[in-house]
């Protein structure tokens, strides 16, 4: 290739796929490679087959209230695994295909292969050496698994394994209740299999908060065996795998390593950059612009181990697209005929990053919004709690358990975050990240509008209970309404 490529897009995941529709909007000289399947993690192996199988797994737990609705006949109903497993690789596949879409038309500018970085403007692909004036690497991650667990060949799985399997046997074994692990353990032992669930520390789904925390582990305990606060290890057994944390001993026929994941890093050459690494062989990467250093090469996505959410990713390629393409407008890529037009290359824009937002899709849902407990000074936080045994809409529904806490300063009552282990999370969470990206206080949402009944209610309730911690709760309104003066127009009073 005579010319170099504008940029070289390392990685066809979410970072890599949103960094391309930056890049075909500015360039057609770019090239984007993949090693492995096409298709995004999440739609392939991550949040949408696993929301499919939790769907499936909380339809028939729903068995479990009908006679308090008034349902007769729950005891007849049975889960058919290898149909549940079946549906869920039907759905996942037409996900993949949408995703697929992105790259399926590029014709030249999509290709397989991997990919070494040679150098901040240099890639090899497969032995063959391109010239590039930037670099985009948004390779991803995998699921942790440890080398001597490797020995048990296909009974060890992964989510990347998980939802190939035609069916699974009656007792599964969990190592690792972070996200992952949460939502996999529970989303099996609803659908009748026996569970058994490890983890190395005490806490469960990222939650920080100890009370929400403790709540999330009586309500686990409840649907399986859960141990924690020692690591798992596993030996062959007649009969199974046995798996042993501490004093407790299971014996199972698979195991799922729910442990987190790593970065595709590896082979990937990042020490050829000049730039220092890690103990981990990462480079520092700017989280506003995503840039390494100064280099015109951009790290985005899974495999900076910023946020390993989808909506992180796709905002670190978007970033990473624009000022990828931002660094290739070089005077070399000016044309020769108008030097007087060739323009000094811009800095990197740096974005803003919306407020931390992360839901775990168990239930009662786990959802973390803005800053967690753990990072405020409790002598200027306030706490304002709900629990939901007793909120209205939840008992209606029977589903009246969990709790909530929203954390605000203490002295300007602005909310800086929420925790909670709560029903119906995923939409509380959401109204809570976009009070706390608007910088609102306590007392301005309590101003706005609550429908009856509504699981939001309990919402409110924790901000009332918040509302009369603060400093000034002394002087705070007598009513969340705000008082309007009169006119002056008898006319229109």
């Amino acid at each position: 290739m005579s010319q170099p490529l504008d940029t070289l897009i390392i990685g066809a995941g979410t970072a890599g796929l949103a960094a391309l529709r930056e890049v075909r909007k500015r360039t057609d000289r770019y090239l984007i490679v993949n090693e492995g399947p096409w298709g995004t993690t999440c739609a392939r192996v991550g949040c949408m087959p696993s929301k499919a199988l939790i769907e499936a797994a909380n339809a028939f737990h729903r068995r479990h209230a009908f006679e308090a609705f008034g349902l007769r006949g729950a005891q007849g109903l049975t889960a058919d695994i290898a149909a549940v497993l079946q549906r869920v690789r039907a759905l996942r596949d037409q996900f993949v295909a949408g995703a697929l879409q992105a790259t399926d038309t590029l014709g030249a500018a999509r290709m397989a292969g991997r990919a070494t970085v040679l150098g901040p403007n240099a890639v090899d692909i497969d032995g063959t050496p391109y010239a590039t004036r930037s670099i985009i690497i948004a390779t991803g991650s995998r699921p942790r698994v440890p080398d001597e667990w490797l020995a048990f060949g296909d009974r060890i799985l992964t989510t990347d394994t998980l939802f190939e399997q035609p069916t699974l046997g009656p007792r599964v074994a969990v190592i690792g209740m972070g996200v992952i692990g949460v939502e996999i353990a529970q989303a099996l032992a609803r659908l009748g299999i026996e569970v058994a669930a490890f983890t190395t520390g005490n806490t469960l789904a990222g939650l920080k908060d100890p009370a929400l925390n403790a709540e999330l582990a009586a309500l686990l305990k409840q649907e399986m065996l859960l141990h924690t606060g020692a690591p798992a290890e596993l030996r062959e057994v007649p009969g199974g795998i046995e798996v042993s944390s501490g004093p407790n001993r299971v014996v199972v026929d698979q195991v799922i390593a729910a442990m987190g994941r790593v970065p595709n890093i590896e082979h990937l050459g990042l020490e050829t950059l000049g730039v220092p690494l890690d103990k981990r062989g990462m480079p520092a990467v700017n989280p506003q612009t995503q840039q390494i250093g100064d280099l015109p090469v951009f790290l985005a996505g899974d495999a900076n181990t910023h946020a390993p959410l989808l909506h992180e990713a796709a905002d670190e390629g978007h970033i990473a697209g624009i000022n990828a393409m931002a660094c290739a407008l070089t005077p070399a890529a000016a044309p020769a005929a108008a030097p007087a037009a060739i323009p000094t290359p811009p800095t990197p824009t740096r974005f803003q990053r919306r407020t931390p937002l992360a839901i775990v899709f168990c239930d009662p849902q786990v959802a973390m919004v803005g800053k967690r407990l753990a990072d405020l000074d409790s002598a200027h936080t306030v706490t304002g709690t709900v629990r939901f045994t007793n909120q209205g809409r939840a008992r209606a529904a029977q589903r009246n358990y969990g709790r909530l806490h929203v954390y605000a300063d203490r002295a300007t009552g602005r909310l800086q975050g929420a925790e909670m282990c709560a029903p119906a999370a995923e939409h509380l969470a959401h109204l809570l990240a976009l009070a706390v990206q608007q910088k609102l206080t306590v007392h301005q949402l309590l101003g706005m509008p609550f429908y009856h009944p509504v699981l939001e209610e309990g919402l409110r309730t924790a901000l009332r209970d918040a509302a009369r911690q603060l400093a000034d709760a002394a002087n705070a309104p007598e009513s969340d309404l705000a008082s309007c003066p009169a006119i002056g127009v008898p006319a229109l009073e």
